[in-house]
Formats: structure tokens, sequence, C-alpha cells
């Protein structure tokens, strides 16, 4: 059985109908930051509705809605703790129905079910930007009381300047915050540790023992009075106020040669401290080591908001240990994911959009060949696909493309384009092409064959899907064969230039007949258009 979930729908509906009460051992989210980044990549429906919980995936930016009145108004007249209560209706006052004040109030529902699923000796790490940050510390001290809280951890994403204008009024942001509250005072942590300074290895440790090893010597005296740890060793007098250790110990300590003696008896005892022992530098709450995503990155997906594993993995190791559940309910393209699996963690991710589940469900597999998971929610049947068409037909489109391993896509300049994904190969030659996936939940007609065909033209893509919910008609069958077939260049192999398939032939295993395509997701990424505000241009 399985005991790794990624979980396809609404984070506030999953939590509350799929993860049990004190379950988990470690929260991390890195929800939308509200800074009105729009990301302009999916979903939305046909009719232009923004769903508040979705988020538009990748647009920061919470819209005050019937949807965000609910959720405050059952947060207000539910079984609420009384302070997080208060605390609403005061930014409500304060705020009245803006943007800022439907962000905090849909964050304040979802941290509360979070606090909920959290064992009593778990972490949360909350990740987020100065845009918010303070509104949020003071939902999560509601939500966890303040004593609860631990650290308000800086790291740095940027490097070089923030602000490349020169006209700027302000200094350049070049900083997240991490929010680390733990649900009681029995918490897990193990400290973390960086590499040691240079100038500090070279200043202290420069004794050498007869076995080459070496090391730097060490106060041995109480900084308190300790009358029961005064006594004489091997003709050196104790302290004024006694030694740090006992008798015992410091036999121990003798034994092992961890102890520096002077020629003077005279002299003080010292402890030696062996630079091969040496963890380094402990990890403090501004974390200026860890690199950002560059452009050049071989972890890079094209993701926006795409965080380094690094950074996972460090907030993984101090708050949790092998076997332990993590959970990320924001889990976009799967970095917590990657890394609780890495460090032998079990793991919960949740995602709003299917294009999130299906990149990934591809870089688990790749990194990690073995590893079990369940993917729930996702259409495990034509009935299901059915389902999810009705619900949101972009969902539908965005997984269609996905179930056939291909890469969504969505334009920025807005409208319908006729292509809702790609698929990529190379030729014998080395050269790479494209095919155009369109997508067809409802209705078609043969008219749509031929707006496909005038697509791939347009955009010199010599082969082309229609991936369809309802059988094709002979019509249409005519029309995709009198588009012949188009020869891959470098060898005699031929391929349908246009192919309709069902979501029913796609379940039963029937593919379109293709070059290899296996490629598709690394050549998407260098594919990937990213104007400068960082817009991703996937659908």
């Amino acid at each position: 059985m399985t005991e790794n979930y990624l979980y396809f729908g609404d984070n506030l509906d999953i939590l509350r109908h799929h993860v049990k009460d004190e379950s988990v051992d470690l929260i991390y989210l890195d929800p939308p930051f509200n800074s009105n980044r729009a990301y302009n990549v999916i979903f939305q429906d046909k009719t232009g509705k923004k769903a508040a919980a979705q988020i538009q995936a990748f647009e920061d930016t919470w819209w005050w809605s019937e949807e965000t009145q609910a959720a405050y108004d059952e947060m207000l007249s539910g079984s609420y703790p009384v302070q997080l209560k208060e605390m609403l209706r005061a930014f409500r006052e304060f705020m009245g129905p803006t943007e800022m004040m439907a962000y905090l109030t849909m964050m304040a529902i979802r941290l509360f079910e979070l606090h909920r699923v959290l064992k009593r000796t778990g972490s949360l790490y909350l990740h987020c930007d100065p845009t918010s940050s303070h509104y949020l510390k003071v939902l999560l001290d509601q939500v966890f009381g303040v004593a609860n809280f631990n650290n308000e951890i800086i790291w740095k994403r940027k490097t070089g300047r923030g602000e490349t204008s020169h006209k700027s009024r302000r200094f350049g942001v070049c900083t997240d915050i991490l929010l680390f509250y733990s649900k009681s005072k029995s918490t897990e942590f193990n400290a973390q540790f960086g590499e040691s300074n240079p100038e500090y290895i070279a200043k202290f440790f420069k004794y050498k023992g007869p076995n080459g090893r070496l090391y730097a010597i060490d106060n041995l005296a109480s900084p308190s009075p300790r009358p029961n740890l005064t006594y004489t060793y091997r003709g050196y007098k104790p302290p004024p106020y006694g030694w740090a250790i006992s008798k015992e110990k410091m036999k121990q300590w003798d034994k092992e040669g961890r102890l520096h003696f002077p020629n003077d008896k005279n002299g003080r005892i010292r402890r030696k401290r062996f630079l091969d022992e040496l963890q380094g530098q402990p990890v403090q709450n501004l974390w200026d080591d860890i690199m950002p995503i560059s452009s050049h990155s071989k972890e890079r997906l094209g993701y926006p908001t795409q965080k380094p594993q690094a950074l996972l993995e460090r907030i993984i190791q101090a708050s949790s240990n092998e076997g332990d559940v993590v959970l990320d309910p924001f889990c976009g393209c799967g970095t917590t994911i990657a890394a609780a699996e890495k460090l032998r963690r079990k793991w919960i991710g949740i995602d709003i959009t299917y294009l999130a589940i299906a990149l990934i469900k591809k870089r688990i597999l790749e990194h990690f060949p073995d590893c079990k998971f369940e993917i729930v929610g996702e259409p495990k049947s034509t009935d299901d696909a059915r389902a999810l068409f009705k619900q949101s037909p972009f969902q539908f489109e965005s997984w269609a493309v996905s179930f056939l391993g291909g890469q969504p896509y969505k334009s920025t300049g807005g409208g319908d384009t006729g292509i809702d994904g790609f698929l990529y190969f190379q030729d014998y030659k080395k050269k790479y092409h494209k095919v155009i996936i369109e997508v067809k939940g409802g209705k078609y007609l043969p008219r749509d064959i031929r707006a496909l065909a005038r697509v791939m033209d347009r955009e010199g893509a010599p082969l082309g899907v229609l991936i369809a919910l309802q059988p094709p008609t002979a019509g249409m069958k005519r029309e995709a064969t009198t588009l012949g077939k188009w020869q891959l260049p470098g060898h005699d192999k031929q391929f349908p230039v246009l192919q309709i398939v069902t979501i029913d032939e796609l379940f039963k295993g029937k593919l379109p007949k293709l070059p290899d395509t296996s490629g598709t997701l690394k050549r998407a990424q260098r594919m990937v258009k990213e104007n400068n505000q960082n817009q991703l241009n996937l659908k």
C-alpha cells in the first residue's frame, strides 16, 4: 500500500476530506504571494470566470468574490478560535473587501486546517514575501499561538541588485521570508550546519597532534560557581568557579586525547576541538548560502515560482526525520515532494492545476523510478473525463494533453489560438519539430479539422493530434486523411499529418502514430518564453 499521495483539487477540500487529524509531521507551503504578479498561466473557464480557490494557478492576486465571502462568513459563524475570528473581523473593518482581505480570508481558513492535520510535534514553514508577510504572521499567531513562533527566516533569493532602474525610490528587494511555527513546545528540530569560515579555521585550528590531526583549544572553566566540580586533576588546580565537566568526564577525555595540558602546572587544562569533527557553522535565520534557480540551472523546470531543492532539503532535514510525513498544499512543480522522496520521507502533495500534477508525476518517475505513489482526483475513466470537462473545460484540456504526454500551452495574448498543447521530437538530422495538440470536450465538426490544419501550417508544425471526448464522424476522418502523410527527414518513416484520437481510445492504450516524443518535457523547458515579468507561456 502506498504511503505517498498526490491530490488534484482544491487544497481546502482535500485537507477536510482526505487528511486526518494530527497525521503530518512537517508542512511547507508556498502560496501565491498576493503581489499582483499575474503569471498568466492557467486556469479560467470559457466564460472567463475566476475561481478564488485556484488563484488562476499563478495569478497571485486573490479577488473578493462570493466564494471569499462564504469563507469569511463560515469562519465568523463556525467553531473557529475566538481570537482568530476577532482578528479577521478587525482586518475586514480596517481593509474592507479588498484583494488583500480576500487573500487573508482564504489563507486563514486553510491555515486552520493545516494546524488540525499537524502532529503535536510538527512544524510549519510558510514561504512569503514582504507584501503580506506581516499580515500572515498575525494570522499564524492566532492559529498556532504566539508562543509557538520560532523564526522569521530570511532567504536571499536573488544575487546582485534587486532593482535595475536607477530611478527607483527604494532599495532593491532580494529576499523572501519563511515564517517558522511549531504546534507545541515538544516539536522536533535537528540543528543544521553550513560550511565553516576559512578565516576562522586558519586562526584557531593551528595546533597539530602526534597523529597529524589539527585542533583548536577551548576553555574548560565553568562560567558560574560549581563547588561539586572544583577538583585538582593531575596536579593542575581548578579555575575559580570549578571545571565545566565532572572528574569522570575529565578522565574519559584524557584517555581519548581530548585534553591540552600546558607545560606549567600553574596553567589551565583546556579542551581540544578537532577540525575533522567540526560540524560547520550553525545555520542561523539568515539563509544567504542557497542559490536561487538561475536561467541555466539544471533543475530549472520553467515554473515561475520554482524554489531550489536545497532550500526544501534544509527545511525537511531540520524539522523531520526519515519516515515522517511531509505535506505541501500548494505543491506546484513538486520541489518539496522531490526533496522529501530523496530524504526518505513520506509525502502528500496537493495542487489545483493538472499542469502541476502532470509535471510532478513526470519529475518523480524520472528521478525516482521505484517511487510508489497514488494520484487522487485525476480521471481514471472516460466517465471521469466527462465529469472533469463539465466541471472545468480548461482543466480537462490540460489533463488530456498531459495524458498523451504533451506539454499544455496557453497563449499570453488571450483568445483561442487553436493550440492546447505541444509534443516535440527530433528527426534523424537532429532537428526539432513540434506536434500541435488540440482538445475537444464538446461537439466538433469537419471544419474544426480544417481549422487545426491551418494552425499547424501557421506554426510550422508537420504533425497534429486532435484529442476528443466524442468519436469522430466519417466526414471528420475523411478530412484528416486527405491531409496525407509526412516523411521523417533522414528516414523513410511516414506519419499521418493529422490524427484524431478519443479519450476512450487513450484509456484503452491506443495512441496516435507519432515519432519518439519522450523528450517533450525537457524540450518544452527550453521552449518556454518569458517576458520581463517572468510570465510562463504555458497553459
